[in-house]
């Protein structure tokens, strides 16, 4: 039966329930959905809502979380909005209704469980499973071998197993050029770099990730997973993984779940390292057409707007970066560096352009070093799932993933999408940490599910020794599933692991306690096949051996001649000089991205060092991003990213050499252990394989790769490829993807704190410029090209490779002898562009500079060429050090306090506006926060970010020094499945002397712990259920209708002893509770920001006179502080005279005041003081290294933040 509640002409939620409901669980509900039961079987009215069959993430959390509140009947729950005639919708996930009955969830597709293949080439074709006809030959021997026809499951699963996108046939492939064979494969090649330079590779292109070798570090866990414990510490000797995915064709077809899943899977890729390591950060990549929300830019008529296929350019730049970003807010990981590139072109005989989208996941993360390989399974080994549910999504996502987008109707290209649900992968997640942290891991081997569901995940986990697969095990949300459709699907949020059948007990105990739903799907059977079978009624669907399942097919032979691009040169007007800027700065590549990093958290972990915006005024300028890999040490991993997609048209060397350039001349402004010999890159090809000239251009690009990196002495230990990177349309057009490299490097830090960022600091210094290529000055490739709708037929490259490396090490000593004080690299935009970022962040910091030394006349060139090099700042003269190295360079100037970048070559001055420019190159991130922002706030955000500095007035009694205090007191985290602060905010109170135990919501509801030995109980931030509900919403159901864990609460609030802190997720679970001002008959709520989206900002509150014990000693300070929040507005029902409010925004306005909340407040505590709860997270910003920007004049050892746990500690010490 289907109940349901709202308002027809708004919001009504679809409740399916397997039993009538009584009064008691209709009045929770009443609560749990803040809406009234419509007593109707049908609801008349026009609706849009989630496509029938496929259950939304947001039911799977919202089911889970009225089941935990002892309503256990229901099964799906939907959200349905009321919508007017001709209202638009996302027609790839959503269905309109015209009313809301009790069949609107009733699936009418029930195929057969199992059907045998006659014809293989048929069923090749009509399920677009990509097989060639080799493959196809293949399996129709195997079937004559095996005296059988095979199942669907089977076909199917060599599909999928043997895809392109698993197995690499291209890049394993023979190439023949121009009647010649080449003498390596393009993987040899790659793994040539590995071999030349294995530096500090531990392990690579044989698991998940690359591991490159650590420092010891210090690890923080709690002690024992399956119960509550205290935290403690030991030292690890660590290991680095690096990894880069994309997800280019379900970006393209449906833009959130496609970048999301991208994200979620290349997390999943980082965990299943070794036998479980740790993700960190993330990366994120986009590459689209022109977007065309300007019309003043007339470069993008260019080439005329197609009938796209799935989504605008801007759509999908927009919803792809909600997907991106969404899932790592989710989920906690922090996104701290990326990129931004369109492009397209018409004429020279070609149609190019990203209409096949590039969507680029990627990160960092850690081991340890014993754990860093796989263990060989043994027979009777179980066969483990972590995760969720099996659902008609993400079918064949490996070989549709394989062809052109567009090949395909669009039922089989949508039926390939995944599922996002970070929430769960998040309590996965949770599960590995703690087994990875164990005294011993009982993993023996782990995979992620991926790219064909169950079927790669458990053939590959079992490859070595075979194994069989009970799919009667596997846990349906959709009971209509065929075998192919459970054994194949992919719902992204799963992991596999093989354990001793002894260990069950202890991971299942410790994944009931993360609340992960864990399955024991098989077993290692050591007999060299892969059967998978339905045991209850005797039904094998596939019964192969191993090695006819993966395929014996003949290696891949890649024939292409060598066809050159012969493109137009560039012509232009010096005299045009001021439009060019005003253009360049606004391309998408180079324009301000504010409207991408101001919606995703950059600060969740409390490790980060360096993520995207620097300076007074807070803008998306760093060179890389940087984090700690522990809490009390100083060493990190740094990350860049490096692209020439458009040099590399007109020469594919000259790319690939320039992409890995531009990755060093990022990265280079951290400093590295061991110099250049420290960074590993991984490679990410995207390339229209298959078309004339194109696997050629491939070839060459790939050797030069391998050949640059080679004579760098670094490596490419991982990588992936999509080499289908064309987009057909209806009218028989279609349009090639420029072959692009994205190169992702990434390198043990030394010294986190010493990270040199691009902004100016102070109003003097010489500046000094370096051209790295030694190259001429060249337009081709260029974003001045792009705005001149021309590629160039002349790119520049790196001309002297020891040279690079000699001043790449040079600089890296100086930035490890603070002889550096700014820096950035030369890349989109050009030198221009690199100077104007320079002076952006500050509203009096200028430069006066003059480029007659680069004895260059033309202004053009010098201005806007992309030659690899690089700007840097110091406050004395370093002439000697690059003269003892002979190392060419230029002083070109200086700082200035002044609003202008002033340039002079030769005779010819000229003179900008910083501000003006500044405004310009803003605008462009103006355009998307137009359509991503609610309330007109995106005007008032473009208005506001220059008038909002930092500006910092720290507390008279803070010393900057860590006190020790050795008398620990008991405290508490609280944590919730979906919080994701909980480690740095259980060490920061350790920082004070607290000891500092971990409860998850399951041990207070199961009654393993009652809070009586604690003293301060601090509910963290994160995602507790996603959201789903409104924040914290299902966690303070979990109290109020839990007996046990209410009554636990209330004994720890009614304590004359006990102090307490929400922040974030815990600030809204404390305010849905009213335990803040429980003597109010209205109490205060917790709502959406005003700009309708999660806002993550490095703002500033002045702390004000109340009576917080925590704030005690802080009043009149203004403190830098991270705050990241979806739901973080402050409703109060009375005048502000009833509230003790101990901070507020130091400025009143967005985005200063990220959500709007009433009287500007930040925080609120109780008329004792005793309890505190605060949106911003001051557990994020312990260190001045985790602060966007800190005054350089102040050499604190820790944040005046710590001072809230003092005056916790010493409160408590004293009673």
């Amino acid at each position: 039966m289907i109940l349901f509640f709202g308002d027809p002409e708004s919001k009504v939620f679809a409740l399916e329930t397997n039993d009538e409901l009584d009064n008691f669980s209709i009045e929770k509900l009443n609560w749990v959905l803040n809406a009234p039961l419509l007593n109707k079987q049908t609801i008349e009215n026009s609706f849009i809502g989630p496509k029938s069959t496929m259950i939304s993430p947001w039911s799977t959390n919202a089911v889970e979380i009225i089941n935990n509140m002892g309503i256990l009947s229901v099964v799906r729950i939907e959200e349905f909005l009321c919508i007017k005639a001709n209202q638009t919708f996302d027609v790839m996930i959503q269905d309109k209704y015209k009313d809301l009955n009790q069949d609107i969830f009733k699936s009418y597709k029930a195929p057969d469980k199992q059907t045998l293949i006659h014809d293989i080439n048929e069923y090749n074709d009509n399920e677009g499973l990509a097989l060639d006809q080799n493959e196809v030959d293949y399996l129709n021997n195997l079937s004559k071998k095996l005296n059988r026809k095979l199942t669907d499951s089977e076909v199917y699963g060599f599909s999928q197993v043997n895809s392109e996108h698993c197995r690499h046939k291209i890049f394993n492939g023979r190439f023949i050029i121009d009647n010649n064979e080449k003498e390596k494969s393009l993987f040899e090649l790659i793994k040539l770099t590995s071999k030349k330079n294995k530096n500090s590779i531990v392990s690579a292109y044989s698991d998940n990730v690359a591991f490159i070798k650590g420092p010891k570090i210090s690890q923080f866990y709690p002690q024992k997973a399956d119960t509550s414990s205290y935290y403690t510490k030991k030292d690890i000797d660590s290991i680095i993984s690096i990894k880069a995915e994309t997800h280019n064709f379900p970006t393209t077809v449906e833009p959130y779940n496609g970048a999301a899943t991208g994200s979620g899977g290349e997390i999943r890729d980082r965990l299943a390292g070794g036998i479980g390591s740790i993700p960190l950060i993330g990366t994120a990549v986009y590459m689209t057409p022109y977007s065309r929300l300007n019309k003043e830019n007339l470069w993008e008529n260019g080439f005329k707007a197609r009938k796209w296929k799935y989504q605008t350019p801007s759509e999908i730049l927009i919803k792809a970066s909600n997907g991106a970003s969404d899932f790592g807010n989710c989920f906690g990981q922090p996104l701290i560096c990326g990129s931004l590139f369109t492009f397209e072109h018409s004429g020279d005989d070609q149609y190019l352009g990203y209409d096949k989208v590039i969507m680029l996941a990627g990160g960092v993360g850690f081991g340890e070093a014993k754990q860093s390989h796989k263990k060989i399974p043994q027979d009777g080994n179980l066969i483990v799932m972590l995760g969720g549910d099996n659902y008609r999504i993400g079918m064949g996502g490996a070989s549709v993933s394989s062809t052109n987008t567009g090949n395909y109707d669009n039922s089989i290209e949508l039926n390939a999408v995944q599922r996002s649900n970070p929430e769960m992968q998040k309590r996965v997640a949770n599960t590995i940490r703690a087994l990875f942290e164990s005294k011993e891991n009982p993993i023996l081997s782990i995979h992620d599910h991926g790219a064909g569901g169950h079927l790669n995940c458990f053939s590959e986990l079992v490859e070595s020794t075979g194994g069989e697969i009970y799919i009667d095990a596997l846990p349906l949300g959709d009971p209509s599933l065929s075998y192919k459709e459970i054994i194949g699907n992919e719902s992204q949020e799963r992991i596999g692991i093989i354990i001793k059948e002894s260990d069950y007990k202890i991971v299942e105990k410790i994944a009931k306690r993360e609340r992960t739903p864990i399955y024991i799907v098989g077993k290692v059977t050591n007999d060299k096949k892969f059967r998978v079978l339905d045991r209850g009624k005797k039904i094998e669907s596939i019964d192969l051996d191993l090695k006819s399942l993966f395929g014996d097919t003949p290696k891949k032979i890649i024939s292409d001649n060598t066809i050159s691009n012969n493109f137009q040169k560039i012509k232009y007007d010096n005299n045009n000089l001021e439009s060019y800027i005003k253009s360049v700065l606004k391309i998408e590549s180079v324009a301000c991205k504010d409207w991408l990093t101001n919606k995703v958290d950059r600060c969740v972990t409390g490790r980060i060092a360096q993520q995207q915006t620097v300076g007074k005024i807070q803008l998306p300028l760093s060179n890389c991003g940087v984090v700690a890999l522990d809490y009390d040490n100083f060493h990190g991993v740094a990350t860049s990213i490096g692209h020439s997609p458009i040099s590399g048209l007109i020469d594919p060397k000259k790319g690939s050499i320039n992409s890995i350039a531009e990755a060093l001349t990022n990265i280079i402004w951290a400093p590295l252990e061991d110099g250049l010999k420290s960074v590993s890159l991984s490679a990410n090809w995207m390339w229209p394989s298959g078309k004339n000239g194109e696997d050629s251009r491939l070839y060459n690009a790939v050797e030069s790769c391998s050949d640059f990196a080679i004579e760098l002495g670094i490596n490419i230990p991982t990588g992936k490829d999509s080499l289908s990177m064309v987009q057909k349309y209806d009218d028989t057009n279609e349009v090639k993807s420029p072959g692009t490299v994205i190169i992702s490097a990434s390198a043990h830090c030394s010294d986190i704190r010493k990270v040199v960022t691009p902004n100016l600091k102070g109003s003097e210094g010489f500046i000094y410029y370096i051209n790295l290529s030694n190259d001429n000055y060249k337009l081709g490739g260029s974003s001045f090209g792009q705005i001149n709708n021309k590629i160039g037929n002349d790119a520049p490259t790196i001309k002297d490779t020891n040279n690079f490396k000699k001043t790449f090490n040079l600089i890296q000593n100086l930035i490890k002898e603070d002889k550096i004080l700014s820096g950035h690299d030369i890349s989109s935009g050009g030198l221009i562009t690199s100077l104007f970022e320079m002076c952006f962040t500050d509203n009096s910091v200028g430069m006066d500079i003059d480029l007659t030394t680069l004895k260059e006349e033309d202004i053009v060139k010098i201005l806007f060429s992309e030659n690899s090099g690089i700007i840097f700042q110091s406050k004395s003269k370093l002439n000697q050090f690059f003269d003892k190295e002979e190392i060419s360079f230029h002083e070109i100037g200086k700082v200035v306090n002044s609003d202008y970048l002033n340039i002079k070559n030769y005779d010819n001055t000229y003179s900008f506006n910083i501000s003006k420019y500044r405004d310009i190159w803003f605008s462009t991130s103006y355009h998307f926060d137009k359509i991503q922002t609610k309330n007109k706030l995106a005007r008032k955000r473009f208005e506001n970010y220059k008038n909002q500095p930092l500006e910092f007035v720290f507390p008279k009694r803070f010393t900057g020094k860590i006190l020790k205090n050795n008398n620990k007191i008991n405290a508490a985290i609280i944590r919730e499945k979906g919080s994701n602060s909980e480690r740095e905010m259980a060490y920061m109170m350790s920082l004070s002397g607290f000891n500092v135990k971990d409860v998850h919501m399951t041990d207070i509801i199961s009654g393993r712990e009652n809070l009586e030995d604690i003293k301060l109980l601090v509910a963290v931030g994160g995602f507790s259920n996603s959201d789903v509900l409104g924040s914290a919403k299902g966690w303070a159901g979990s109290f109020i209708y839990n007996k046990k864990a209410k009554q636990t609460l209330n004994n720890f609030f009614n304590r004359d002893v006990s102090m307490s802190l929400g922040v974030c997720n815990g600030c809204q679970l404390f305010i849905e509770l009213g335990l803040i001002n429980n003597n109010h008959d209205k109490k205060p709520k917790m709502a959406h920001n005003d700009s309708g989206k999660f806002e993550c900002i490095f703002t500033s509150v002045k702390i004000q006179e109340s009576s917080s014990i925590m704030m005690k000693g802080m009043e009149g300070s203004n403190i830098g502080v991270w705050a990241a929040h979806g739901e973080g507005k402050f409703i109060f029902p009375y005048d502000e005279s009833k509230y003790l409010i101990p901070a507020k925004y130091s400025y009143n306005e967005y985005p200063a005041n990220p959500n709007g909340s009433n009287y500007n407040a930040a925080m609120l505590t109780s008329d004792d003081g005793k309890h505190l709860v605060m949106m911003p997270h001051l557990e994020r910003s312990i260190y001045p290294h985790n602060w966007a920007h800190y005054p350089k004049n102040r050499k604190d050892e820790i944040s005046p933040w710590i001072i809230a746990f003092d005056n916790a500690y010493n409160w408590l010490k004293n009673k």
